[in-house]
């Protein structure tokens, strides 16, 4: 059960508390009955307190009975027979006590499972509480300067914000010049303790703490836009997609299920005692596989937050734990996506400035992570950019502008062959990559920039392989002779470059080596990582669309939180079957035990909840997991 996430006022507060000392009235029930029924037997009235038991312990088990029915209509078999089959069977062998213990073991589930997931949630909620909801805007008044506390709602890009000491950043910005260094406490964003020290232009995110110092900043993005606002809004997301609990557990339900019936049934006949029966039957109650498979899940879901990784409900967890092929996108993926501009190649009759200033002035209009290189290149050199009569960009190929009477192409080398058939691809260093520009349908040159691979690239995707990916693929828009070079350098041998947001959505659902996770950056990545069976998106950026169509989102630029969520993802997975295994194994050997008659009905009923009690606190193990943050390092 995943419970929404309430506001966090402080009335709101004091009405969460109230709600939860009236939450459970089964539970009040329960204990009133039994203290009443004790109050009968003790005053001489035995019978009177039995029957109070017996009708109120049947009516809890028609209640359950509904439940099940209505799951059996949704196609589920559960083990909630069990609980039925334990409360009738006690009543009528005359075990009243077991009972009311078994009825308060079910009532009380869900209280029990409350807290568990309290705990496993603690990360989750704490990006919740901490989220900001006050800005300190500055306005001038001539010389003099006001500040005015509004809610970060009213904050809008190029307002002048006063951050004080230890405060956390409102919405997205960049330092004021002139400002004061000040470290920065990251750690809700990246998962890293260490504190990082920003200056004047540098750009600070949302739900950043400030340090020591006040600081002012110019914020970049309102509030719906800024990085920690949509951090929340991804965990409530996630909050609200459940675990896979039902496919997980119920796994074990019909085995279970029949496993205790028949030792019941043996324990009876060879016996000729029905109350052994009742007494097997006490010890088989469903609590571990219905509670701590998504107590595990919700753990693995909040140590993944705190380790910057949001990850979209417990089904994407089970799905990254059997992950038998990684896709990457290249530029921002494997390769750290802030190319600079190396050279620039041109052809007779063009000058390099020429080319330059043009394919500047173009690429204005285009949302291609090379654009700015190329721009701030320009700029650079002192190139003034020229308006457009029009432009339009042409998806994963290019931009097309009119800019001074000129007819100006900028691109790959397919779209400039278009108009510009004579244009010929240069010959490219490793990690080298290439913008063709034409002018008036003539090739005009070459500007060639390099994008890095990311210096832990190559560790994650062995880190990848050491986790189970059988096969390691690049899919890319580039040309196969860039896309080589990078993926030589990261380690992989099978690359398909040219790729067309389409083929990539093709290349990924004829894969067979099943489950595929697909990593990409781009808003031109979002349908092939919605086509994937799990996506991540690299969403340090903003890479809205991307993280829309994602199932997992890294909310930094580190390659290897792939590596983290995958391995999150397998851990979450062994401790709830671990969990559900414990709690299977133990009431099977209890069972066997009570066959013999040698554990009484009410004793077997205070057992078994021991036994739920240690397979919740197991289930909490996925907080950590093996190895502390990751065994990805």
């Amino acid at each position: 059960m995943v419970h929404q996430t309430e506001a966090r006022d402080d009335d709101t507060d004091e009405w969460r508390r109230t709600v939860r000392r009236l939450r459970y009235p089964l539970v009040a029930a329960t204990v009133a009955i039994g203290a009443a029924a004790g109050i009968l037997v003790l005053t001489g009235l035995p019978i009177v307190g039995q029957g109070l038991v017996a009708v109120y312990a049947l009516g809890i088990a028609g209640l359950e009975l509904v439940r099940m029915i209505r799951r059996l209509r949704q196609g589920v078999i559960g083990v909630d027979v069990l609980a039925v089959i334990a409360i009738v069977s006690t009543v009528l062998v005359g075990e009243f006590v077991a009972a009311l213990i078994i009825v308060l073991m079910l009532t009380g589930g869900e209280a029990l499972e409350d807290f568990a997931q309290s705990r496993a949630e603690r990360e989750l909620k704490a990006l919740l509480d901490r989220a900001p909801r006050i800005a300190h805007r500055v306005t001038s008044m001539g010389a003099a300067q006001t500040i005015v506390d509004v809610s970060i709602d009213d904050v809008g890009a190029g307002d002048l914000l006063l951050l004080r000491p230890s405060e956390i950043v409102p919405v997205d910005g960049v330092l004021a010049d002139g400002t004061v260094p000040s470290d920065f406490d990251e750690s809700s964003l990246t998962g890293e303790s260490l504190p990082v020290e920003h200056r004047g232009g540098d750009l600070v995110l949302s739900g950043a703490v400030n340090g020591s110092s006040a600081v002012q900043m110019v914020a970049t993005q309102d509030a719906a836009h800024s990085q920690y606002q949509s951090i929340v809004m991804l965990v409530t997301e996630a909050a609200a997609h459940p675990a896979p609990v039902v496919r997980l557990a119920d796994r074990f339900a019909l085995p279970f299920t029949g496993i205790a019936l028949l030792i019941g049934v043996i324990a009876w006949v060879l016996s000729g005692d029905p109350v052994r029966f009742a007494e097997v039957l006490v010890l088989a109650t469903p609590c571990p596989l219905i509670i701590a498979a998504p107590i595990a899940f919700m753990a693995g879901m909040s140590r993944s937050a705190k380790a910057g990784v949001i990850v979209k409900g417990g089904a994407v967890l089970e799905r990254l734990a059997r992950i038998r092929t990684v896709v990457f996108d290249k530029t921002g993926t494997l390769t750290e996506g802030r190319p600079t501009v190396t050279r620039v190649r041109r052809e007779r009759g063009f000058g390099e400035d020429r080319i330059l200033q043009l394919a500047a002035s173009a690429e204005e209009y285009s949302s291609h992570v090379l654009a700015g290189s190329i721009i701030a290149l320009a700029r650079e050199r002192g190139l003034d950019l020229l308006p457009a009569d029009r432009a339009q960009e042409v998806a994963t190929a290019g931009v097309m502008a009119v800019i001074g009477g000129d007819a100006v192409r900028v691109g790959k080398l397919a779209f400039i062959q278009e108009r510009a058939p004579t244009a010929l691809a240069p010959t490219l260093e490793a990690g080298e990559l290439a913008i063709y520009v034409s002018v008036d349908d003539r090739f005009a040159g070459v500007i060639i920039a390099r994008d890095r691979l990311r210096p832990n690239a190559r560790e994650a995707i062995i880190e990848l392989q050491r986790h189970g990916a059988r096969r390691i693929v690049m899919l890319t828009g580039d040309a196969h002779a860039t896309a080589s070079s990078i993926a030589e350098l990261a380690g992989i041998t099978d690359v398909r470059a040219g790729c067309l947001p389409a083929d990539k959505v093709t290349a990924v659902a004829g894969m067979t080596d099943r489950p595929v996770l697909m990593v990409g950056d781009g808003v031109n990545d979002a349908p092939v990582l919605a086509a994937a069976d799990v996506g991540i998106a690299m969403g340090a950026r903003g890479a809205t669309a991307a993280s829309d169509s994602a199932d997992v989102v890294i909310l930094v630029d580190d390659l290897s939180k792939t590596v983290d969520a995958v391995a999150i993802g397998q851990d979450s997975v062994r401790i709830a079957l671990q969990s559900i295994w414990i709690g299977v194994v133990l009431s099977v050997l209890l069972m066997i035990v009570a066959s013999f008659g040698l554990i009484p009905a009410a004793v077997g009923a205070g057992i078994q909840e021991a036994v739920d009690l240690v397979c919740i606190l197991n289930a909490l193990r996925a907080l950590r997991g093996r190895g502390g943050r990751s065994r990805a390092r």
